[in-house]
C-alpha cells in the first residue's frame, strides 16, 4: 500500500509486519470509524481479514499475497497472527473478525443511512437469510440486495458479469462478500472498478454466521484462540487437512519468525 492511500483512509499508524503480511493495528471500532470517514468523503475501499490459513496461502502464492496487500485495510482475523505480533514486540489491538465487522458495519449503516449488499456462500438462500436476520437486529438497515451466486460462477463469464452488473447497479455503500479467500477478494477488486465510492468487506463465513447457518464459537473459546477447534468439530471432513496438516506447522514457523524478530530487535 502506498503512502498516499495511507493518507486517504486517515491511517497514521504504521502497519505491523507479521511474516510476509502487513497488518493495520486497528480495533474493530477503529475500522468502522475509518470506513465511515471515507464514505462521508465519497471514498471507497476494501477490507481484508487474513487468518492463519490465508497467511499460509500467501506465503507461496504471489497473486494471493497481492490481493491482501492491495486492500485498503488489512486486519488480523486469526489469533496466531495477534500472538505473533505480540511476541515480536509489535502488538496489535486485538483480533478483528470478518463476522464481527459485518455486525459492526451493519450497526453503523443503520444509524448513518448507508445501504448494504450481501453476497453469501453456502446454500441458495444464505444471503437472503442473512439480510432478514440483520434487519431484525437493525430494523432501519437499508439492504440494497442479497445474492448467493451459484457454485462456479467465478469461472463462468456470463454469470460473473451478471453478478457484477447487479451489485454495481444497486449503488450500495457497503458490500459484504462471504465467499472465502481469494474468491471474495477477486470479486471485490472487480467490483471496485465499477463502484469507486463503495467499501467492500471480504468476510469469509461472516454472511453465513449473520444468517445463522454457521454457528459462532462461544466467546470464551474465541478469546483463547480456540475457535478453530469449534469449526473443526462442525466440519471435520472439510477442515481437518487444512487445520491439522497445513496450519499447525505454519504456527511453528510464524512464532519462530516472530521470536527471531524480537531477538534481533533486542
Amino acid at each position: 500500500m502506498t503512502a498516499e492511500s495511507d493518507t486517504q483512509v486517515g491511517r497514521v499508524r504504521a502497519r505491523v509486519q507479521v511474516g510476509h503480511l502487513s497488518l493495520d493495528p486497528l480495533s474493530e471500532a477503529e475500522v468502522v470509524e475509518q470506513v465511515g470517514d471515507a464514505l462521508a468523503e465519497g471514498r471507497g475501499g476494501s477490507i481484508c481479514t487474513p487468518n492463519l490459513d490465508i497467511w499460509v496461502r500467501t506465503q507461496t502464492n504471489v497473486s494471493a499475497a497481492e490481493l491482501v496487500d492491495v486492500s485498503t485495510l488489512v486486519v488480523a482475523d486469526g489469533m496466531p497472527l495477534v500472538w505473533s505480533a505480540r511476541l515480536q514486540g509489535t502488538p496489535l489491538p486485538g483480533r478483528v473478525t470478518g463476522s464481527g465487522l459485518v455486525e459492526g458495519l451493519a450497526a453503523a449503516a443503520e444509524s448513518r443511512g448507508w445501504s448494504v449488499f450481501l453476497i453469501g456462500g453456502g446454500s441458495d438462500d444464505t444471503a437472503v437469510l442473512a439480510s432478514a436476520a440483520l434487519i431484525t437486529r437493525y430494523p432501519r438497515l437499508r439492504v440494497a440486495g442479497a445474492v448467493t451466486p451459484p457454485f462456479g460462477f467465478d469461472s463462468d463469464e456470463e454469470l460473473r458479469r451478471g453478478l457484477v452488473d447487479e451489485v454495481a447497479g444497486s449503488g450500495a455503500d457497503l458490500v459484504f462478500i462471504g465467499l472465502g479467500f481469494p474468491k471474495q477478494e477477486r470479486l471485490a477488486r472487480e467490483l471496485a472498478s465499477r463502484m469507486p465510492a463503495t467499501w467492500f468487506l471480504g468476510c469469509g463465513a461472516g454472511v453465513q454466521m449473520a444468517a445463522g447457518t454457521v454457528a459462532r464459537s462461544p466467546r470464551w473459546l474465541q478469546a483463547v484462540g480456540g475457535e478453530w477447534l469449534f469449526r473443526l468439530a462442525q466440519e471435520p471432513r472439510r477442515l481437518a487437512r487444512r487445520y491439522l496438516v497445513d496450519d499447525l506447522p505454519a504456527v511453528r514457523a510464524l512464532f519462530g519468525g516472530a521470536a527471531g524478530v524480537r531477538l534481533r530487535g533486542q
